[in-house]
């Protein structure tokens, strides 16, 4: 089974190096030259830059004839990782010099480890920068929406009720074009930015697909069956009255007008739904993986120090409590050495079981420091050290952008408020000809805006999963939160809208 992380070359080869390098100095520290480390590296999958590099330098090598050390130089000028290419002429500038390989190694190493932790302090001040930009831009276009509507009142009432003028194009080309486009350029561009740790999530997405499919055929029902939408509507009215007869302060009075905003909520309320069911399993496993690993591997470092074996101080230190739910899959690795399973079978079992990304490099690399030197103790106290700082330069990531988590559902609330009130005061909804035949359609306009927000906002869930957690599927969650956070909101605007117009 293959593992592949979803990035850029370039991101991609940024985020391969530490590992990489670690991979490569733990071998030097057990007695292999960074050639023979290369040709190891050829076969494994979780670092595919490395991997490419790896057989590039063999095939020179042993196709070409040419000097391993020439072939390290080639690379270096040919590779678009200015510090990959460093690596490489630094190494080979050490070996020429006679100095020595294993401390220029791990020198670079922890440079690199120093370079990466400023790196993701720079990521965590892009991405507040982004997300701040997003609100800006839809504050923006709320600001365009007022103008536009304020603009063209005079003739609002009238268009509604005998067609569509200049003002109310632009009112949809807001609400339905500008703002989708706006989420998904921005969506985009943390594509780009932020990088999460969990790999092989197409089986979430899947999930949400049934679900989206059936919506689209109740859409596509609704809007061309109208005997639907009346029953819904029937339905929705005997909601309204359970809820006035149990909750009487609350005074519901426009959960009818919204049946089609209360549905468009439901459908995608439920598109979410299951998803995140299976993301919160997912993340639960793994992101106690990634806290617990460094830990992990610290005790068997420990343990091995005192004389055991490597399968044996791996047994010992997984019997240690405080791993959580972490404990489940070492409890699975034990088992599987003491039947006399290898090394190399449990990991290849392990990557059914887990997907973060750096807990299976770190796993990778912990089986080839046993198998090249038999797991010493100062190769799993280099391996601990390191494992610890990436946990923490991750962990330290995704903490600084939790507060980022509040904002979509400010601006969510804001957009809902600022949509009803300016609707209503220029179409006067609640008083204007209730009896005449422009207020169905000015009602049917409402829904359809309204349903606008509740989707746009259930589109942002999935910006602010990807700047969080750092992919989409994180997202899941808090689209369902968003989606009913409009449309709550937009229910109790309307109904105190309804009661100050009644009031006048």
């Amino acid at each position: 089974m293959k593992l592949k992380l979803n990035l850029g070359s370039a991101e991609a080869s940024d985020d391969e190096l530490p590992f990489a390098f670690m991979l490569i100095t733990l071998m030097a520290s057990c007695g292999i030259s960074p050639y023979e480390s290369f040709k190891r590296l050829r076969r494994v999958d979780l670092l595919p830059f490395i991997k490419k590099e790896a057989e590039e330098i063999v095939r020179s090598v042993e196709v070409l004839n040419k000097d391993p050390l020439t072939a390290m130089l080639h690379r270096a000028d040919q590779s678009k990782s200015v510090t990959y290419g460093d690596f490489l002429t630094g190494y080979v500038s050490t070996v020429k010099s006679g100095g020595s390989v294993t401390s220029y190694l791990k020198s670079k190493l922890r440079s690199i480890f120093d370079v990466r932790a400023v790196a993701a302090v720079r990521s965590i001040e892009r991405l507040e920068t982004l997300v701040e930009s997003y609100m800006v831009m839809l504050l923006v276009l709320l600001c365009v929406y007022i103008l536009v509507a304020v603009m063209s009142s005079t003739t609002f009432n009238s268009t509604l009720r005998m067609g569509i003028n200049g003002g109310q194009v632009m009112v949809y080309l807001i609400l339905f074009v500008a703002m989708p486009m706006v989420s998904l350029v921005f969506m985009l561009i943390a594509q780009i930015l932020r990088k999460g740790t969990l790999m092989n999530l197409k089986m979430i997405y899947f999930k949400a697909l049934p679900f989206a499919v059936v919506g689209g055929g109740l859409f596509a029902t609704l809007a061309f069956v109208p005997e639907v939408l009346t029953a819904l509507t029937s339905i929705t009215l005997s909601l309204q009255t359970t809820l006035n007869s149990v909750l009487p302060s609350l005074k519901i009075q426009t959960l009818v007008s919204n049946t089609v905003p209360f549905f468009v909520t439901m459908v995608l309320a439920l598109i979410s739904l299951v998803p995140t069911l299976s993301y919160k399993n997912v993340v639960g496993v793994n992101f106690k993986a990634e806290d617990a690993m460094p830990s992990f591997l610290r005790d068997v470092s420990e343990t091995r120090k005192t004389g055991m074996s490597p399968e044996k101080s791996i047994v010992h230190s997984a019997g240690r409590k405080g791993y959580g739910s972490f404990s489940k899959i070492l409890e699975r690795i034990v088992n599987q050495i003491e039947w006399g399973v290898s090394l190399r079978k449990i990991y290849s079992d392990l990557q059914d079981w887990l997907k973060s990304w750096p807990v299976l490099t770190n796993f990778l690399i912990l089986i080839e420091t046993i198998e090249i030197g038999g797991g010493s103790p100062e190769a799993l106290e280099l391996l601990a050290g390191y494992s610890e700082r990436i946990r923490d330069i991750e962990k330290n990531k995704r903490e600084m952008l939790k507060p980022y988590v509040i904002l979509p559902f400010i601006w969510t609330v804001l957009m809902a408020l600022t949509f009803s009130f300016t609707f209503y005061v220029i179409t006067q909804l609640p008083t204007a000809y209730p009896g005449g035949t422009g207020f169905p359609i000015m009602q049917g306009q409402m829904a359809l805006f309204s349903s606008a927000i509740i989707f746009h906002s259930w589109v942002s869930g999935f910006f602010i999963g990807k700047i969080t957690q750092g992919n989409f599927a994180a997202g899941f969650k808090y689209s369902l939160l968003l989606a009913v956070t409009a449309f709550v909101s937009l229910l109790l605007s309307q109904n105190v809208i309804d009661i100050v117009f009644g009031a006048l």
